[in-house]
């Protein structure tokens, strides 16, 4: 459940991040440090446009475009240097009752680490113990396989791998289309968030909008409030929460309403925006049998960068840490 739960977190984030889902998956290599230094010194001498608000605290429709541009341009620049880093990820879902009470509780604590240019995520720990023997074996064989693909895919399965990826930026940009044209954006103003200063912005449904994809219908369902740094106009916070009842995909799946996400990033080496925090209320049936009715909670720590010209070549190397 969880990767669907993380895209519906995200879907109002979407339209800020358009710019994201067009970047081809990256396959770490050495780089020309002269080419890195001028996209650096680019993106430095990037424009800012004037966010002068009105005389009523608020932003023309002009100024919410020119901000959206930015901070979509800046996400996909923070996105790609979001993969040069390893950290640790751990996850906590309690399983409610039909009165809120906690039914049972998991806790697994995964390693992120790259591998020919995508992020693998290894178990590590059940209930904040370390795996028992067989189990852990059973993992290192796990991304062992995933290793030993990659590193002996053929140009024709990579062919395959990259249409298929293809397709799937193409069905991103339907849906991000979608979210951008099914809610409304505004400035509601500015709030300190760790010290320092964001824009306060809330994106509600539109009135009457009638979904042009009915595969992402179901957006138009919620609605959230977003705050971006105003120095580097990176995204700080989210809060997202379901108004109504939404059907979601060809299975029939209700998510219900109250369903809500928060999502934080923190800042780290003044020059990356990072993922620290993730709680979700999560309310749904699918196929109108099973319900889900779960309390969870993603932490995100000790994230490490490594050189992206090292290459993984079996489980026992380890990536050149800076």
């Amino acid at each position: 459940m969880r990767p669907n739960l993380f895209s519906l977190a995200l879907c109002l984030l979407a339209c800020l991040a358009a710019a994201a889902q067009d970047a081809p998956p990256t396959e770490h290599a050495p780089q020309n440090s002269a080419s890195v230094d001028s996209k650096e010194a680019n993106a430095a001498s990037r424009e800012r446009p004037d966010l002068t608000p009105d005389a009523n605290g608020k932003f023309s429709q002009e100024q919410m475009r020119e901000l959206t541009r930015v901070v979509a341009q800046n996400y996909r620049d923070n996105y790609k240097k979001q993969r040069d880093y390893t950290y640790i990820e751990r996850d906590v879902e309690k399983a409610l009752g039909g009165n809120g009470q906690v039914k049972s509780t998991e806790i697994k604590t995964y390693e992120i680490v790259a591998m020919y240019g995508e992020q693998v995520r290894r178990l590590v720990a059940k209930d904040d113990k370390p795996l028992e023997a067989r189990e852990a074996a059973k993992e290192e064989e796990r991304i062992q396989k995933i290793v030993d693909t990659h590193k002996n895919e053929s140009e024709d399965d990579r062919k395959k791998r990259l249409e298929k990826e293809a397709k799937r930026r193409e069905e991103s940009r339907k849906f991000v289309t979608e979210v951008a044209d099914s809610h409304d954006f505004r400035l509601i103003g500015t709030e300190m968030v760790d010290g320092r200063e964001a824009w306060v912005i809330d994106g509600d449904p539109r009135p009457g909008y009638e979904p042009q994809d009915k595969g992402t219908k179901f957006v138009s369902k919620f609605r959230g409030r977003l705050w971006i740094d105003k120095q580097d106009m990176q995204l700080v916070r989210m809060d997202v929460e379901a108004v109504d009842t939404a059907s979601v995909g060809w299975v029939l799946a209700r998510i219900h309403k109250g369903t809500r996400f928060t999502y934080e990033q923190m800042r780290m080496n003044d020059e990356i925006w990072l993922p620290q925090h993730l709680t979700y209320k999560f309310d749904a049936r699918v196929a109108l049998l099973k319900g889900y009715n779960v309390d969870g909670e993603q932490t995100y720590r000790d994230y490490k960068k490594f050189r992206t010209s090292s290459k993984i070549v079996g489980i026992g190397e380890v990536q050149e840490q800076k």
